[in-house]
């Protein structure tokens, strides 16, 4: 089963969010992943230089907790955020990828 952990919102700046992340939310993901859940992190968009602890992140705990599943999603759709995610969640060979979607990352936000 799939669990969908859903973050609003993050500090502007990249290393500060990942240390929010982890502070804030990690454990909590871990808990699920030691469950043997598989889970979808959906994020809000954000800019180019978030793209590295995010693909981290999601590829650690993807290995960590193999054979549950971990990917990321982010963007500012609901409509395509919420397609990804049921694909995701009938889709058991994907794992531990960062799926920056329309206006999450650096394809079209850079700024």
């Amino acid at each position: 089963m799939q669990q969908v952990v859903t973050i609003e919102q993050l500090p502007e700046t990249a290393l500060d969010a990942a240390e929010a992340f982890r502070v804030t939310y990690l454990a909590d993901i871990r808990k699920i992943l030691e469950a043997g859940d598989d889970v979808a992190i959906r994020l809000p968009a954000a800019t180019y230089d978030h793209e590295d602890w995010r693909k981290a992140i999601v590829r650690d705990l993807a290995r960590a907790h193999a054979p549950a599943r971990v990917n990321m999603v982010s963007g500012a759709g609901a409509a395509a955020i919420e397609a990804t995610l049921a694909y995701l969640a009938k889709a058991p060979g994907v794992t531990g990828q960062y799926l920056p979607l329309a206006g999450a990352g650096r394809h079209d936000t850079h700024g």
